[in-house]
């Protein structure tokens, strides 16, 4: 349900409900209607919070989009290369019960740098939800020491003599 049914559906009863408030405080309807979208917010968070949320904990990052106002072919998800995902929705002009109307969103979000984009993943439910995940990488441990190989050469001379311009050490 659209933020706009919702409105639409309890609009009228609006100016009845509060009998006990002025009625001057209601005598416009964008007035009337701008308390109503308030009391809209207040009454139904939840509702609205489905349209866009992004959680990025330890072992992921995903968001979350209402896209129910679009068909799946007019959704579009790109991984670019500074590693943002572009989320573009975009219909023509279409007639709905109100006249006509065309809608068009971009959405970008940036991606944590330990995610792994490799295994990025994009959904639609069937109630319009889009979302996009990616699992974060393994945090790789790094070891108390590292060995480092002899690499074997040619013969091994038994003494060492100084070059020539270098003084050889005596002290010892």
């Amino acid at each position: 349900m659209s933020l706009l049914s919702l409105v639409l559906d309890d609009y009228p009863t609006i100016s009845q409900d509060h009998h006990h408030i002025p009625s001057m405080l209601y005598s416009s309807p964008e007035t009337q209607l701008v308390r109503h979208l308030a009391h809209i917010l207040n009454q139904h968070p939840s509702k609205l919070e489905k349209d866009t949320s992004i959680v990025v904990d330890k072992d992921h990052f995903q968001a979350k989009i209402d896209v129910q106002q679009f068909k799946p072919d007019e959704i579009t998800v790109k991984l670019n290369n500074d590693n943002t995902v572009t989320v573009e929705g975009k219909h023509e002009e279409k007639q709905d019960e109100h006249g006509f109307i065309s809608r068009h969103f971009v959405r970008k979000y940036v991606l944590p740098e330990d995610c792994d984009v490799k295994k990025l993943q994009s959904s639609l439910s069937t109630d319009g939800v889009l979302s996009i995940s990616a699992p974060k990488k393994p945090a790789v441990k790094q070891p108390d020491y590292k060995e480092i190989p002899i690499i074997r050469t040619g013969p091994i001379k038994k003494s060492v003599t100084p070059s020539s311009g270098q003084q050889e050490d005596k002290s010892t």
